[in-house]
């Protein structure tokens, strides 16, 4: 196929000097967003001046990647793989760094008709056996042919590969000198798989959700045409993880499919840096960008005694909020910091989404800021019904709308008996639409138990409707979410389960929200069958430890007494009881001695 690019090399050449921040913000072509395929998507932002540029922990323009550079990379990339014995329908697995080796290994499966398999980063602050063990688990689940991985990784990953039969593992770097496998490359039809992903906290036994062409094409010109209402001279900043669905379609493939130019900071070093996530959506007059309510909130804190930011926030039309629970006292503190900055209120957009449904499903209105719906917490408590609150000593819970649904899907909120419930009946959230999953990979009962054969799917959050706006209030799945990331309480139990003395069943895992932060905290309840207290301590001790090396958190451990936590006639954990019991001061923490 020969493309013909409306922007020449003179013209990079001209506007470079221009544009300090990379890619320019104008892509040079009329924007299109209808495409049956992701090459199909980036052989036309091809044709345009816009592309992905990638900045250092100080904010030096380390890397510049216009699309057409994309374009030719991926092509030359997906050769060599073919050369290596790669075939259509393979699974690479890409360590999903923040750099321009794993977007052009990214595109590459696409254009050879290989499926991605993105794995995350090791943590800062995890563990070596615990990162090593994850990605073993979700390679293996995968059926990967093929592994890449950048080069501060690879002593790991190969370690993680260890004994698989892979047509390649390495780097990009390191296919550089391979000959490029001649013929044409196949193409990507709708129905075929693009890419599986696995959330940012994996569970014991990992499974990737699979996403086609026609399901990313579809979410995203959603969220291009309606979600974001995307204008002439729109440009993204991102510090999100390539690994997860915010960061990957929200901010990478969404960009190629719409011809917009995304500036990055890498996740770690927005850690290290947040208000550097600040200074870079001035410096080159970003639009859009979104963040979980923990990165507003880290942002508000490091200004919150008195530090001076100079930067000037009036471009930043789109604040987006998703991928935890939305705190409005964060929103609110954020605003309240960086409004003499000439950030607006109105820019927040509060959405929500998951991966099953490729990434988004319901949007705030753009510039409509955030609404907060406050309801009785008696009435939500015991009856489930969102009751809005009235002035007069009533307890109150706050929640953010998360606004309609994308155009095409539609969602419905059920009783425990699939009935569907009236307005402000809080139940189950189904989803359905041309957006969602083609299952979980190769998990078809766990398929059937999510996705029905009329094509809804049972997302596992909580929430309710007000009028045709959606509202979440919380997870079924018993998911935990701690500074945007996902992490099933299986996965805590299970580790909490190796230190001596403890055994299955012993452990419960779950989050509140501390009182005083108004953060999630996770609690871990342990049996102990020692009265000693000293010896109790060395328990929870030796718990908390456990867990800061495999997932890199801290967690409140409370020793329980033996046989305390509350079962099931068949013996399964009541997690939720033992949550409640806790709430309720059944089970305290010890004093340290």
């Amino acid at each position: 196929m020969t493309l013909v690019s409306k922007c020449t090399e003179a013209d990079l050449a001209e506007e470079m000097p221009t544009f300090p921040m990379g890619t320019p913000t104008l892509p040079g072509l009329p924007r299109e967003t209808v495409f049956r395929s992701l090459p199909e998507a980036l052989d036309y932002a091809a044709t345009g001046c816009t592309g992905l540029n990638f900045y250092s922990g100080h904010l030096d323009l380390v890397e510049t990647l216009p699309y057409r550079d994309l374009r030719r990379a991926a092509i030359s990339l997906a050769r060599k793989l073919r050369t290596r014995g790669l075939h259509r329908g393979d699974r690479v697995a890409l360590v999903a760094d923040t750099s321009s080796d794993f977007v052009t290994a990214f595109a590459a499966c696409q254009y050879g008709g290989l499926i991605a398999v993105p794995l995350p980063l090791p943590l800062a602050f995890g563990g070596r056996d615990g990162y090593i063990a994850q990605i073993r688990q979700m390679a293996e689940g995968a059926g990967i042919s093929a592994m890449i991985a950048p080069e501060w990784v690879a002593p790991w990953s190969e370690e993680a590969m260890a004994g698989l039969d892979l047509a390649f593992h390495g780097t990009v770097g390191g296919l550089s000198e391979e000959a490029e496998a001649p013929g044409p490359l196949p193409v990507a039809e709708p129905g075929d798989l693009s890419y599986l992903q696995f959330s940012s906290g994996s569970t014991r036994t990992p499974a990737g959700i699979a996403i086609a062409h026609r399901a990313l094409m579809s979410n995203a010109r959603a969220i291009i045409e309606h979600g974001l209402a995307l204008r002439p001279g729109d440009r993204c900043v991102s510090w999100l993880p390539f690994y997860h669905d915010m960061g990957l379609v929200g901010f990478l493939l969404t960009p190629i499919i719409a011809q917009i130019s995304v500036d990055y900071m890498a996740t770690r070093d927005f850690a290290r840096r947040p208000l550097n996530w600040l200074r870079l959506i001035d410096r080159n007059h970003g639009t859009i960008s979104y963040s979980p309510s923990f990165g507003y909130d880290l942002c508000a804190k490091r200004v919150a005694g008195g530090r001076l930011l100079q930067a000037d926030l009036h471009s930043w039309r789109v604040a987006g909020i998703g991928g935890d629970m939305i705190r409005p006292h964060v929103l609110e503190q954020f605003h309240h910091a960086f409004a003499p900055l000439g950030f607006s209120a109105s820019a927040f957009v509060p959405s929500y989404g998951l991966a099953e449904s490729t990434l988004a499903v319901s949007f705030g209105m753009p510039q409509g800021g955030t609404r907060v719906d406050r309801v009785d917490s008696m009435q939500l408590e015991f009856r489930q019904c969102a009751v809005p609150a009235v002035n007069g000593g009533v307890r109150v819970r706050e929640f953010v709308v998360c606004g309609r649904v994308l155009p095409g899907h539609a969602v419905e909120v059920r009783g425990e008996t699939g009935a569907l419930l009236e307005e402000r009946r809080v139940g189950r959230v189904f989803v359905r639409g041309p957006s969602l999953m083609s299952g979980y990979d190769r998990r078809p009962e766990e398929t059937a138990a999510s996705l029905d054969a009329e094509g809804w799917l049972d997302t596992g959050d909580l929430g309710y409707m007000i009028g045709d706006e959606l509202v979440i209030t919380g997870r079924a799945k018993e998911l935990i979410i701690i500074n945007g990331r996902n992490l099933w309480p299986q996965d805590l139990e299970y580790t909490a389960e190796q230190v001596d003395g403890l055994r299955p069943g012993d452990i419960a895992a779950f989050s509140i929200e501390n009182r005083e932060t108004h953060e999630e905290q996770v609690v871990v309840l342990v049996q102990c069958r020692a009265s000693d207290p000293s010896v109790r301590q060395d328990l929870a001790q030796a718990v908390a430890a456990a867990l800061g090396k495999t997932h890199g958190i801290g967690a409140l451990v409370v020793p329980v007494p033996n046989n305390a936590l509350p079962m099931t006639t068949s013996g399964k954990l009541r997690r939720s009881n033992a949550r409640k019991a806790f709430l309720a001061g059944e089970f305290t923490p010890e004093a340290p001695r």
